[in-house]
C-alpha cells in the first residue's frame, strides 16, 4: 500500500511540474506589446502557481509604479488568453502588483471586465486596435531584422522581393537567420494571409515591396527597431533599480533545489 501510494504522489508531482512548466512556456510567447519581447525574458512575471483545482494563479509587475493603463491591462489580457488555452486550466487569475491602477486593473480581471468596461470615458480607444497598432510594429521589427540578415547574405534585392513563403521556409540560413525566419513568420500573419504562394515580404498594408527601393524601404524601417531597442534596455533597468534585482527571476518550475498612454517609462 505504500508502495502505491508513494507511485501515485510521485506521478502526481510530476504532473504539477509539468503543468507549472507549461503556464510558463505560454506566457514565454506573451510579449510587451511596445518592447516586442517575452513577458517572462523581461522579468515581468513574478508568480505562476497551479493550484489543485488546475486553477492557475499568475502575478507581475512593471519597470514604473505609472506605466500606462492600457499597456499593463493589454499585458494582463494577453497572459490570461494564453494561459486559459491550455485544454487542463479551469480558471486563471492575474494580478498586478505595485502599481497607480493595481486595484482598478485587477478588479476588473478577476470579474472578467473588458478595458473598456474596467475604465468606462478614462479609456482611451479600443484594446484590441491597439494590439493590432504593436502587432504591426512587431511585424515590422522582425522583417527589418530578417531582410538585414539575408541582404549581408548576399541575396540579391531581386530575389528577396520575389521570395514566396514555402521558398523562404525552404531558404538555406544559419543559426542567427534561422531564428530570425521563425521570428518573422510568427509576426507574418499580421499582414495578409499565409498561403504557401504568397509573398514572403511585403510592406504594413500588404503591398509588394519593389526590389529597386529596398535599401530605402529597410532603412526607413530600421528606427522602429532602434526605438524598440532604447525602450527595452530603459525598461530594464528601470526594473531593475525599483526592485533591486540582482539575478533574474527564476520560474519556480525551472529552479533546482535553491529556495528560489502608449510609453512604459516617462
Amino acid at each position: 500500500m505504500k508502495g502505491h501510494a508513494g507511485q501515485n504522489g510521485q506521478t502526481h508531482n510530476r504532473q504539477a511540474e509539468d503543468r507549472q512548466a507549461e503556464v510558463w512556456a505560454c506566457l514565454q510567447g506573451v510579449t510587451d506589446p511596445e518592447l516586442d519581447e517575452s513577458v517572462t525574458e523581461l522579468n515581468f512575471v513574478t508568480r505562476a502557481d497551479v493550484d489543485p483545482d488546475n486553477r492557475v494563479h499568475i502575478e507581475f509587475r512593471l519597470p514604473t509604479y505609472w506605466c500606462a493603463a492600457n499597456f499593463s491591462f493589454l499585458m494582463a489580457d494577453d497572459m490570461r488568453r494564453a494561459v486559459s488555452a491550455l485544454d487542463w486550466v479551469e480558471g486563471v487569475s492575474v494580478v498586478l502588483g505595485e502599481h497607480m491602477y493595481a486595484d482598478k486593473i485587477n478588479a476588473g480581471l478577476a470579474t472578467g471586465l473588458s478595458f473598456q468596461e474596467t475604465f468606462g470615458t478614462e479609456a482611451d480607444g479600443s484594446l484590441d486596435d491597439l494590439r493590432q497598432t504593436f502587432l504591426v510594429k512587431a511585424f515590422q521589427r522582425r522583417q527589418v531584422a530578417l531582410l538585414n540578415h539575408l541582404i549581408a547574405a548576399s541575396h540579391s534585392p531581386e530575389t528577396i522581393v520575389s521570395l514566396t513563403l514555402t521558398e523562404l521556409d525552404c531558404l538555406a540560413v544559419d543559426g542567427e537567420g534561422g531564428k530570425l525566419l521563425r521570428r518573422y513568420l510568427e509576426r507574418r500573419a499580421v499582414v495578409g494571409p499565409l498561403r504557401s504562394d504568397a509573398l514572403a515580404f511585403v510592406d504594413a498594408k500588404g503591398a509588394r515591396l519593389k526590389a529597386d527601393g529596398l535599401a530605402g524601404y529597410v532603412s526607413g524601417l530600421r528606427r522602429v527597431g532602434i526605438n524598440a531597442e532604447f525602450n527595452s534596455a530603459l525598461c530594464r533597468g528601470l526594473l531593475s533599480v525599483r526592485f533591486d534585482l540582482e539575478t533574474p527571476v527564476t520560474p519556480r518550475s525551472k529552479a533546482s533545489s535553491k529556495s528560489p498612454d502608449s510609453q512604459h517609462v516617462p
